[in-house]
């Protein structure tokens, strides 16, 4: 699957096949929203400037916004840009892939950047170069939260709700190629600090 099939995929699907908790409720969707947001919340500094990457209809985004963070919003779907602006029209919301991050950020960089339920759906070679991106949307010394899982039995997805797994042994020298450090945390998803290349 390359980067353009998963987006067209994601673009065109129903909303309630987006997220498993759809099919519960509305309320238990956003409600997963607010908790994951709260968990972000555990390794984001008070009021930082985040980027959420992949952030479909603002499930989390709009809990960040909500909690204080100043958050920037992308997504490559207009659709689901759409849904965001709907439910909260003060969030900054960007229609851009990997590759158009920079093109809206400039010079500046963020405090933290997250990306959940997006790299697992990526080939290796697309996720690598998504994470790149990220981290150069990051300042040195910020956070990034990533949905990147690792597992004794690495695979690459085969459709666009399929999931990559990454060995420890890959992930670790794509950190090091990076600029990545890992940060020990209770979360879910891994967490790391943007550092030099090498240091």
């Amino acid at each position: 699957m390359t980067a353009d099939d998963v987006i067209k995929a994601w673009d065109k699907a129903d909303p309630t096949a987006i997220h498993p908790l759809r099919n519960v409720s509305e309320d238990a969707y956003w409600d997963s929203g607010r908790g994951q947001a709260d968990m972000l919340a555990t390794v984001i500094p008070e009021g930082a400037k985040v980027l959420d990457f992949g952030c479909g209809d603002g499930r989390v985004a709009i809990p960040m916004a909500a909690a204080g963070f100043e958050v920037t919003a992308i997504d490559a779907s207009q659709n689901m840009l759409d849904r965001l602006a709907e439910r909260d029209p003060n969030i900054t919301t960007v229609q851009a892939d990997a590759d158009g991050i920079a093109g809206h950020l400039g010079r500046r960089r963020m405090d933290a950047v997250y990306s959940l339920a997006v790299l697992i759906h990526h080939s290796y070679e697309d996720c690598l170069h998504i994470i790149g991106k990220l981290r150069a949307a990051t300042k040195l010394g910020g956070i990034l939260v990533l949905d990147w899982p690792v597992s004794e039995t690495p695979s690459e997805a085969d459709s666009w709700i399929g999931v990559t797994t990454w060995s420890a042994e890959q992930q670790a020298e794509a950190c090091a190629t990076i600029g990545l450090e890992p940060v020990d945390s209770d979360l879910p998803w891994g967490v790391y600090r943007a550092v030099k290349v090498g240091g």
